[in-house]
């Protein structure tokens, strides 16, 4: 391993800036996929209903994620193009959570269902307008292989913070100390969510610039100006339709070039299985917690899925700083393998270690299944951007957005899929909240089974996938050198 030069070189206080966007996209997604449970606890809406309300609208996100990203690649500001949606993003974003959970009294279901399926679509409109961007930013802002990797290790240790304080989420909000109802715990707990991401999510946009500018292969002379005549309105009209027929053909391009990448596709599978094989089931453990360690007690379940869930963050820290190193010693798709394998025996010890009559057992698996989306997390995004350097020996185009934006919107589609299917599978069951902890053996077996193998499963087929990625550190560096003659530093 050589250490990177200079000018490669990011700014301790600069990683950090970039980590305090993670901080705010990890904590506004486990929010919201740890709060809607009070939609079914809370208020008793249908399950298969609250599986809709985490799909629809990550299908809309799914949407925007690619537009987002091409309109990133392509802006010009005196801000550059990323900062402003960024800023712009944490702050819509965060005024939009607290209204999302502000939900009247007394209203029947299908109202709730509307409110929160508007609200959401809306917030997830925002959420995108911040986290592509943000996530584009990551991708430039040092060419060098295992810089790279050090700059996602921070950022993803620094994002880990909110999963510290997630876990406990659902114990907050039925606290009778501090709430009369759940759901007023949840209109809190929103507004403390929502003044954080617009404190701390502007910090990326106002500390971190840009740093590549592509050199074009050739800069053709432009021949002098012809006299133009006066536009009227129609000439107008056809230019502006010009302009968007342009600018949609680009997409298309983008997008078709984006998915002819077989490494990035291949980084797209990976994290389909490992992230929504853990997301489908996301629900499960805090089910099984409840209603087989604790027979349906939900504040003694809420406070020990607490601690497992704290313990399963405190040792993301370990994890990532392990993954981090391990990748700058045998590459970056090897060190994946490896922390994805470490979290299938997490994922399988659950099984034995869910114990009713020892329920501290639960802590056990919480370390070893940190390394699946921990490794996944610190990775994923340098490979990303090794990527964007393969891609653009052809194109002679950085488009960090377009890979960003379409490695989210094939990840989110596939968590809309999970979401939707989580719902379904906690009623195939037999699950009834209603029935509290008499919940029949048959039900709890089935739910114990979706929590171990699906995770389990789906994280083996993503090391098969990996098995013969192509692009390792030596050809890393050979594209590297490739790209230097023709690429400027900003």
């Amino acid at each position: 391993m050589t250490m990177p030069a200079a000018q490669d070189r990011i700014p301790f206080t600069h990683k950090l800036a970039y980590g305090m966007g993670a901080l705010i996209n990890n904590l506004l997604a486990a929010a919201i996929g740890g709060m809607t449970i009070i939609l079914n606890l809370g208020l008793g809406m249908n399950p298969a209903l609250v599986g809709l309300l985490g799909a629809i609208p990550r299908f809309v996100d799914a949407v925007m994620d690619p537009l987002m990203g091409y309109l990133s690649d392509k802006t010009t500001s005196r801000w550059g193009r990323r900062r402003p949606y960024i800023f712009g993003g944490a702050l819509a974003s965060g005024v939009l959570y607290i209204v999302l959970w502000q939900l009247p009294a007394g209203r029947t279901e299908s109202f709730y269902f509307w409110w929160f399926l508007t609200g959401s679509v809306l917030f997830y409109i925002a959420y995108t307008v911040f986290a592509a961007p943000w996530v584009a930013l990551g991708y430039e802002l040092t060419p060098d292989y295992h810089e790279r990797t050090r700059l996602m290790g921070v950022q993803n240790f620094i994002g880990q913070i909110a999963y510290l304080v997630s876990p406990w989420f659902l114990w907050i909000m039925q606290n009778p100390t501090w709430f009369r109802t759940p759901v007023e715990g949840a209109a809190g707990l929103a507004v403390a969510i929502g003044v954080v991401t617009m404190v701390i999510g502007i910090i990326p946009a106002v500390v971190l610039r840009e740093r590549f500018v592509v050199a074009p292969a050739s800069v053709p002379t432009a021949p002098a100006p012809a006299a133009v005549p006066a536009a009227d309105s129609s000439t107008v009209r056809e230019s502006l339709a010009a302009v968007m027929q342009r600018h949609a053909r680009e997409f298309a391009v983008g997008m078709q070039l984006t998915l002819r990448s077989r490494p990035f596709l291949t980084l797209c599978v990976v994290t389909f299985l490992v992230f929504n094989g853990f997301i489908a089931v996301s629900a499960f453990q805090s089910y099984v917690i409840i209603y087989y360690v604790f027979g349906g007690d939900q504040a003694r379940g809420a406070e020990f899925a607490g601690y497992a869930g704290t313990l399963g963050a405190v040792s993301s820290f370990v994890a990532i700083s392990i993954v981090a190193w391990l990748a700058t010693r045998v590459g970056k798709h090897r060190a994946l393998m490896v922390s994805t394998l470490l979290s299938v025996v997490g994922y399988l010890l659950k099984w034995v270690c869910y114990d009713p009559s020892r329920p501290w057992l639960l802590l056990v698996p919480a370390p070893l299944m940190a390394f699946g989306l921990g490794g996944l997390f610190t990775l994923m995004p340098a490979m990303i951007a090794d990527i964007v350097d393969v891609d653009e020996l052809t194109t002679r185009e950085r488009r960090e957005g377009m890979y960003s934006s379409i490695y989210w919107w094939v990840v989110k589609l596939g968590m809309a899929a999970a979401l939707a299917g989580g719902g379904y599978l906690l009623n195939a069951t037999g699950f009834d909240v209603a029935r509290g902890g008499a919940q029949g053996a048959e039900t709890i077996t089935m739910l114990r089974l979706a929590d171990v193998l699906l995770p389990a499963i789906a994280s083996l087929g993503a090391v098969a996938a990996l098995w013969r990625y192509p692009i390792t550190a030596e050809r890393a560096a050979a594209v590297r050198h490739e790209l230097e003659a023709r690429r400027t530093t900003a």
